[in-house]
């Protein structure tokens, strides 16, 4: 063997050692983990418990969460909840402080720091399938979630 291939196969193996050795320094479970939205949609109670029977306690038996993945308050004023129909919440001076969670229901309340109302005396969501779409206040699309069929 030549002093050259000698030296060759030196680097290549110490270039994979390096390689391995980086890839080790990565927690397994930082690579798989999917990126969370800084704000998302985290939960959707779309069909309110009991009779739908359009009382208030019906009406905001429905609601949809929206959790603040980040440390830091992010101010939703003039961000939009809707759904399929265009039914359309907008916020007003609220901020949502760093993970945490907020309510919106449908019926009418009072808005306090984990629950906001929109102050509506019909649902909003549909049981059997619906879209929420979260925008921000440039109207972009910040998260939305999708359940049951659409049949057409």
């Amino acid at each position: 063997m030549t002093t050259s291939t000698t030296a060759r196969r030196l680097a290549a193996v110490a270039l994979t050692a390096a390689t391995l050795g980086s890839l080790a320094a990565v927690p397994a479970t930082a690579a798989s983990q999917p990126h969370r939205p800084d704000v998302q949609i985290s939960r959707v109670q779309y069909d309110s418990p009991g009779r739908d029977d359009r009382s208030n306690r019906s009406l905001n038996g429905e609601w949809v969460q929206i959790t603040n993945n980040t440390r830091r308050a992010i101010n939703l004023d003039g961000w939009t909840l809707s759904d399929r129909d265009h039914h359309t919440y907008r916020f007003h001076h609220y901020r949502l402080a760093g993970r945490t969670t907020v309510r919106v229901h449908t019926g009418i309340g009072r808005d306090v720091r984990t629950d906001l109302y929109q102050d509506r005396r019909a649902y909003v969501w549909n049981n059997d399938t619906d879209t929420a779409t979260l925008r921000n206040q440039r109207g972009r699309t910040v998260d939305s979630i999708s359940w049951g069929h659409r049949h057409r």
